[in-house]
């Protein structure tokens, strides 16, 4: 978090734009990054060693994880193909408005003596 006490002020709205110029770039050049380690760990995946490609051999390995008794191997497998269980939440309760039953001009002269 930045220290308040250390920040400059801006001067003049081309400051302000050059500035806002600056963080675009940076953010575009760090999007880009995570990009292509997204598309780097697509490629290697699809890798060959062995005759299997690298996520065959991942699978495989998760796969004997789980039948090692590794819950967690277990869990991602379930997960991965689309099996994992519905989590319910069952919410009661009454909602109360205190607005309910008013006219839309009642609700205008409160939100006009704010």
């Amino acid at each position: 978090m930045a220290n308040e006490n250390n920040l400059k002020p801006i001067r003049s709205v081309s400051e302000a734009r050059e500035k806002g110029k600056k963080g675009g770039k940076k953010s575009g050049e760090t999007r880009a990054k995570k990009k292509t380690l997204k598309e780097e760990l697509i490629t290697l995946l699809e890798t060959k060693i062995d005759n299997k490609t690298m996520q065959e051999k991942i699978s495989f390995s998760l796969i004997q994880e789980a039948l090692g008794g590794n819950v967690k191997a277990f869990e991602t497998i379930r997960d991965t193909i689309g099996e994992k269980p519905k989590e319910n939440v069952n919410i009661t309760g009454e909602v109360n408005n205190p607005f309910a039953g008013m006219t839309t001009e009642e609700l205008r002269k409160i939100a006009n003596s704010e």
